[in-house]
């Protein structure tokens, strides 16, 4: 064969070869984890939009805390509020009326094929940064490694499954997936944040700073007091403010966000008009601190916004890291002692609905559902590891009589401790053969979780087990729950529609042992791991569905956490001057959507 066959032969099995990737992947204007997009390729603006907004005025924001970082990518430091949803873009936005979609931002359009083995994005040539730089494909490149090398640790693990880059043209790039990805990944690189290549490439992007970042968002940082007070102005050129997935979005001249030492210093700024929106999740101060002239004279107005999400989970976290913790029928023991009812009722005018799932009130749920046959399939190779119980029914948190003394489950949990080990000598659980008492500490950090925790307390007293409560500040509870040196404390675990990878960051095997992951439990089961890759394997909602009841079933049986309680409904107080679309997201209302009228 000559040299101009064998090139006309290598064409021709190059461009047989394109077309047959190109049968399975076409460039979309959107991606969906299962099935298509909700919106078509020429939607005009979400559900939950008004694209009739008015722009103008200031929006002012509280927060709890302090700050002394303008990097939330990182670890070190405890940024300032709002960076990442005003500052940084990523290549897709997500829809929030729909599970989990994603529709053009910096990228004009995404492709990939049926097996998700790789993803490709095409950069909007109009997209700027804030300071008038095209955000280019290197770019896009640079966040990539620079995240997987430097970021958060769930970026690392993440991007670290990306096993190649490929640039087919300059605004084009395409991620070839590692082995190991899953179908999810597409989506995830979609949400990538961007950050600016000429920027960050001389600057130590693993360190705090207070140095206002660049990016492409629609606002800009103006003014920075540490750990005090943020504000962002909006950016006068900022290149997307006529997507469709911007349209009826960041309707306001400037955001300003002010930090108050703790809830109740926030409280009295919003009643005096410190701040514009506040949402509230104090049952108690919802249904008794409202009670002020603004409220009566509808200056400040409150509302109850539904949403569909999972509730997901809040609840008092044993690390199994400990000895203490380790067997997983002296949690369940110690959990029975915890007494809903009566808090509910005492502390908050039973405003409040029993944890019963990590995905509760959604179809997620393995609430009160025996386990369907795909479920089985999937756990079959874990025997053992789900209860009989919790498979047949699903999990029934414990109930009390409803008064202070919870006799019968108390009874229950010292009887299940002796079946361990442990004993009752003078009036104190010891463990029979060394004596040593069972004791541990419940690490707060809050007021509110204080109450609750010295509550729980005193019911542990009555089955003589010690649960001393230890207050921390802000900064000091925040690194302690990142190195997990803690016995017990509260946490809340975020639940979408279409949970993914980031359960493997909150409770897979790998996320056990490293620090800044949200597996504050310390699980180690293969079956967790097993199920999340189920999940992530998935290609059909049923499918999905019964993977996620399946690891349901499975985080439920292991004991690592007394679920607490949630609240039905979002609660939020806000002054008069602000307004709102009609129509409310699936995850409830957008504070970016609203707008205001003075």
């Amino acid at each position: 064969m000559g040299l101009g066959q064998k090139a006309t032969a290598f064409i021709s099995g190059t461009l047989i070869g394109l077309a047959s990737t190109a049968a399975f992947a076409e460039p979309q204007h959107g991606i969906s984890m299962h099935g298509a997009p909700l919106h078509g390729p020429d939607f005009e603006h979400f559900s939950y939009a008004n694209p009739n907004a008015p722009k103008g005025g200031d929006l002012k924001l509280a927060a709890i805390g302090s700050f002394d970082s303008l990097n939330p990518l990182i670890i070190k430091g405890a940024s300032g509020g709002g960076i990442r949803d005003y500052v940084f873009e990523s290549l897709m936005a997500r829809a929030y009326d729909e599970p989990f979609s994603l529709y053009g931002l910096l990228a004009e359009t995404v492709e990939t094929p049926d097996d998700r083995s790789w993803v490709e994005f095409r950069v909007r040539e109009e997209a700027r940064f804030s300071d008038g730089t095209p955000v280019t494909v290197d770019d896009v490149v640079f966040s990539l490694e620079t995240l997987r090398d430097k970021g958060r640790p769930n970026h690392k693990y993440y991007y670290s499954k990306v096993a190649e880059i490929v640039r087919p043209d300059p605004q084009t790039v395409r991620f070839v997936f590692a082995p190991d990805g899953d179908r999810e990944m597409p989506l995830i690189m979609g949400l990538m944040p961007i950050i600016p290549k000429h920027v960050y490439e001389t600057r130590a992007f693993d360190e705090t700073s207070l140095v206002p970042p660049i990016g492409s968002g629609p606002y800009v940082i103006t003014e920075v007091e540490p750990g005090a007070r943020l504000v962002y102005s909006r950016s006068p050129d900022y290149w997307g403010k006529d997507l469709p997935v911007n349209r009826g979005h960041y309707n306001f001249d400037r955001l300003i966000y002010d930090y108050f030492r703790d809830a109740n210093a926030s409280f009295e700024a919003f009643k005096a008009g410190l701040y514009d929106i506040r949402p509230e999740d104090d049952p108690t101060r919802w249904a008794t601190g409202f009670d002020i002239p603004a409220v009566r004279d509808g200056r400040i107005e409150l509302q109850s916004f539904p949403k569909a999400t999972p509730s997901g989970m809040r609840a008092l976290v044993y690390n199994t890291r400990r000895a203490v913790f380790a067997d997983p029928k002296v949690r369940a023991a110690l959990g029975l002692v915890f007494d809903f009812e009566w808090v509910n009722t005492n502390f908050y005018y039973s405003a409040y609905k029993r944890t019963q799932s990590f995905y509760d009130g959604s179809e997620l749920a393995s609430t009160g559902r025996s386990a369907s046959d795909a479920e089985r399939a999937l756990l079959a190779p874990y025997a053992g590891v789900v209860s009989d119980e919790i498979m047949t029914n699903g999990f029934t948190a414990p109930v009390s009589d409803g008064t202070a003394r919870n006799r019968q489950n108390r009874r229950s949990a010292i009887k299940a401790l002796e079946s361990t080990g442990w004993v009752i000598k003078d009036g104190v659980m010891v463990d029979a053969i060394s004596g040593q008492p069972l004791s541990f500490e419940i690490t707060v950090a809050t007021p509110e979780d204080q109450r609750l925790a010295l509550n729980y307390s005193d019911a542990l007293k009555g089955i003589g087990v010690e649960g001393n409560v230890r207050y921390v500040d802000s900064s000091q509870y925040q690194q302690l729950r990142q190195t997990y040196d803690f016995d017990m404390i509260f946490n809340f675990w975020y639940a979408s529609l279409s949970p993914g990878n980031e359960q493997s960051f909150y409770w897979g095997v790998d996320a056990a042992n490293q620090d800044g992951t949200r597996n504050y439990m310390g699980v180690k089961e293969p079956a967790v791991d097993g199920m999340i890759e189920a999940m992530l394997a998935a290609r059909e909602r049923d499918e999905f569905v019964a993977a996620v009841r399946a690891l349901d079933r499975v985080l439920l049986s292991g004991d690592y956490v007394i679920p607490l309680f949630y609240q039905p409904d979002q609660w939020v107080a806000h002054w008069s001057r602000l307004k709102h679309p009609e129509e409310t997201s699936l995850y409830g209302y957008k504070i970016n959507t609203w707008w205001a009228e003075d």
